[in-house]
């Protein structure tokens, strides 16, 4: 890939080992890009994958969802990734509602569940340039 990409990284508490896993699968492309990540999130990553430059924001419930959005209406974030639980309710739920909502307004390639992001990271690892804007 030629460009270098600026990727958002979260999950909800019961997926978190599930997008570590599949960060941890596709490292070699995620090596390569500007990762952001909620705090827990990016800090389970980082030990998982130590030689990653992550960028930790605050805790989804502290602001972290909100930081990512901000991001994305600056256009400064080009793909998210969020492992979403769909069963449990979420305190912060209406953060939630409105990360999804940015990234459907500002057209950011969003993946909810690993089949998504499986998808988008083929489409991106096949592409030479990838711009949304």
């Amino acid at each position: 890939m030629s460009i270098r990409l600026s990727i958002g990284l979260v999950a909800h508490d019961s997926k978190k080992d599930d997008l570590v896993a599949w960060v941890t699968k596709h490292r070699e492309f995620f090596d390569h890009h500007e990762l952001w990540a909620t705090g827990t999130t990016g800090a389970r990553i980082k030990e998982a994958q130590p030689s990653f430059d992550i960028s930790l924001l605050k805790s989804g419930p502290l602001g972290g969802d909100q930081q990512l959005g901000a991001k994305i209406c600056e256009q400064k974030l080009q793909v998210l990734f969020f492992f979403i639980d769909p069963m449990t309710p979420m305190p912060h739920d209406v953060d939630v509602k409105a990360l999804i909502r940015l990234s459907t307004l500002y057209n950011i390639p969003m993946a909810c569940n690993k089949g998504t992001a499986d998808l988008i990271i083929s489409a991106l690892i096949m592409e030479n340039e990838y711009k949304h804007y």
